[in-house]
């Protein structure tokens, strides 16, 4: 695919940047503010402004975060083991089947991939504009990062276990030294990191043919089938309040940030942001390539990962959903599918942003995507106000399809409030926040009056 990149005569097209006229001349005022703090602390770098933002980028990031959710809401929801083993909650036939399905087949996975490629792109960015000015870039990434693992960190310990800041934080620093390879190396070496998890997790499966039954039973309790004591224990610390959820979340968000973070995300996580930067430097991701070459690979993605993907949820059916063989040989079916699905969804999305009709919702989805952070966080507040004992204790309680429906609702909520936010302020809140500690000065925060 990248060889085909590559050898490709496309077109370079100018980047569009559908803003407002209102967003375009406050951009011009937020460089200059940039540029006034710049001059009192020294000329030093600063983040990006409106006028140097990418649509394109912006507009697919907003998707993932919203997207993501379809997922996240399950972990939110129900008991950990339920996420990978949908059997878990109920009867799992009818509606409750085909959402599973339909997220299985086009989410799963597939919004982590394409925000660990926005993260390679977005170092590559950061580090960019920031060596253009004479400047080594390796402290202020080195803050970045340190900022980012803090935001995790209190993220997974006060209010879900789920987070991926923290992950990310840790994995950005792995790749940095790769920023500058060209593009064919940084694919080559992604898809070599992305596969070492696979490596694990066969050679874990291997092992387990020395283990005792009990020692294979009281794993597969532990994180795929747990006994209805056990389930019973989780849903009642989520349903009481804050202080009693701690003694279920900090053993998980311990276990994220530990054995899952060596054999599964530092590998895919950090292959995949290399991925990203491959495919940032072939202007995959930037939204310029030629129309019908998005067309051929979105559909080339698809036609990849879809039946994977769904070859892989027919067998762990047909197995009746075995411990061994569904959580360490058939996910691999839909760790490798969803690499061609996430190609499918970033082809779509860029043909969206270059399509003039769909101009209007390129912009919802880029404000989404401009605060993504702050975003990722407001559905943890959401979620666990709805779940958890603090708020309306509804943990365990809802099914797929009233769960669909909290997602639907969020997304409205998120997309109208993202779009009201940035047209009064440069940056999400916690953007800000994560800025002017990553460049160690006041950004400007709130636009001008128009």
């Amino acid at each position: 695919m990248l060889r085909y990149l590559l050898r490709c005569g496309y077109r370079s097209r100018a980047i569009r940047k559908d803003h407002t006229e209102e967003v375009t001349s406050a951009g011009s005022a937020a460089t200059e503010a940039r540029s006034s703090a710049n001059r009192a602390g020294g000329g030093g770098p600063a983040p990006a402004g409106d006028s140097e933002r990418m649509v394109a980028l912006d507009a697919l990031r907003g998707i993932a975060v919203l997207a993501i959710l379809v997922m996240n809401i399950q972990y939110f929801s129900q008991v950990t083991a339920a996420y990978s083993n949908p059997t878990l909650i109920g009867p799992f036939v009818g509606s409750d089947f085909w959402l599973w399905l339909l997220a299985r087949v086009f989410f799963d996975e597939k919004m982590m991939a394409i925000f660990s490629m926005l993260y390679g792109a977005g170092v590559l960015l950061l580090t960019s504009r920031v060596e253009a000015k004479g400047i080594s870039a390796l402290p202020i990434f080195l803050r970045r990062s340190f900022w980012l693992v803090i935001f995790g960190l209190l993220h997974a310990y006060l209010l879900w276990s789920g987070d991926i800041l923290f992950s990310y934080g840790v994995c950005g620093l792995l790749v940095y030294p790769f920023r500058k390879q060209a593009s064919r190396r940084l694919f080559i070496i992604g898809v070599l990191f992305f596969g070492v998890s696979s490596l694990v997790y066969l050679g874990y499966s291997w092992s387990m043919r020395s283990w005792t039954p009990d020692r294979i039973r009281a794993l597969e309790q532990e994180i795929w089938r747990p006994t209805p004591q056990q389930i019973a224990t989780q849903v009642n610390r989520y349903r009481g309040g804050w202080r009693t959820q701690m003694s279920q979340r900090i053993p998980e968000a311990r276990l994220q940030q530990t054995q899952a973070l060596l054999c599964l995300t530092l590998w895919r996580a950090g292959g995949l942001m290399l991925v990203g930067m491959a495919l940032y430097k072939v202007r995959l991701l930037s939204g310029s390539l030629a129309a019908s070459l998005y067309w051929k690979l979105a559909g080339l993605g698809f036609a990849m990962g879809i039946p994977m993907v769904s070859y892989g949820a027919y067998c762990d059916i047909v197995r009746g959903w075995d411990f061994r063989y569904a959580f360490l040989i058939g996910s691999q079916f839909n760790y490798w599918g969803s690499l061609g699905v996430a190609l499918g969804w970033i082809c779509l999305v860029m043909l969206m942003c270059n399509t003039p009709s769909l101009n209007r919702w390129s912009r919802r989805f880029a404000a989404v995507g401009r605060m993504a952070f702050s975003n990722y966080i407001l559905e943890t507040i959401i979620c666990t106000t709805i779940f958890y004992g603090h708020g309306l204790g509804q943990f365990g309680r809802l099914n797929r399809a009233q769960g669909m429906g909290i997602v639907l609702a969020s997304w409205i909520l998120i997309v109208r409030l993202s779009q009201v936010w940035m047209r009064r302020f440069y940056f999400g809140p916690l953007e800000w926040l994560w800025r002017s500690l990553t460049y160690q000065a006041r950004q400007p925060f709130r636009r001008a009056e128009p």
